[in-house]
């Protein structure tokens, strides 16, 4: 996973914590997921101003308020799917003025979402789930010599619709497999497809 270049005021403050509990800034810098001199900087300006919180910068005034993030966070959380030009022209129609997508995404990347693939998966029914349980339970005292003579074949991928992995959602670092980030197939689909290929 990358690092991030900045944190955002609760996690400076969280950071300069440690620090005053005398954690050493690679450590704090590993713990936080960013790099070392963004730390090493931060560490600079608390003992210089006794302040850890970022300084406005002079730059141009952000288009969004702190409103319009928290609304754009939680549509692109409530519907995963939509594009970053999606959400722009909805978060514009909803606040009256005109937001780029460029904007969204540097919010939407301020409020940890990132544009990843989603995980694909069959979903199972009771009677598949109770199956798969029995089966776990009568072969869980195998050997590593049992387990090294079995060939597993649900590895192998199957395109049963015109899916060319490029649909992206919103999510979160480390939380690939959380039921909201994975898409399911339906298992007729399978069934359907292998048939007609016979």
């Amino acid at each position: 996973m990358s690092r991030r270049n900045h944190l955002h005021d609760e996690m400076r403050w969280m950071a300069v914590s440690m620090l005053q509990a005398e954690a050493r800034q690679s450590a704090v810098a590993r713990e936080l997921n960013v790099n070392r001199n963004v730390i090493h900087r931060l560490w600079n300006h608390y003992q210089r101003d006794q302040n850890a919180s970022r300084r406005r910068g002079s730059g141009r005034r952000r288009i969004t308020t702190t409103v319009d993030d928290c609304y754009l966070l939680q549509c692109s959380r409530h519907r995963r799917t939509l594009t970053a030009r999606q959400l722009a022209s909805q978060l514009s129609a909803a606040a009256g003025r005109p937001i780029s997508r460029p904007t969204v995404a540097r919010r939407l990347h301020e409020g940890e979402l990132f544009a990843r693939r989603p995980v694909v998966c069959v979903p199972l029914s009771p009677v598949h789930v109770r199956a798969r349980l029995h089966w776990a339970r009568e072969h869980r005292s195998w050997t590593p010599e049992q387990w090294g003579r079995v060939v597993l074949t649900d590895e192998s991928r199957f395109y049963i619709q015109n899916d060319s992995r490029r649909a992206i959602i919103w999510r979160e670092p480390g939380t690939r497999y959380r039921a909201p980030n994975i898409v399911k197939r339906d298992l007729t689909e399978v069934a359907g497809y292998l048939s007609g290929q016979g």
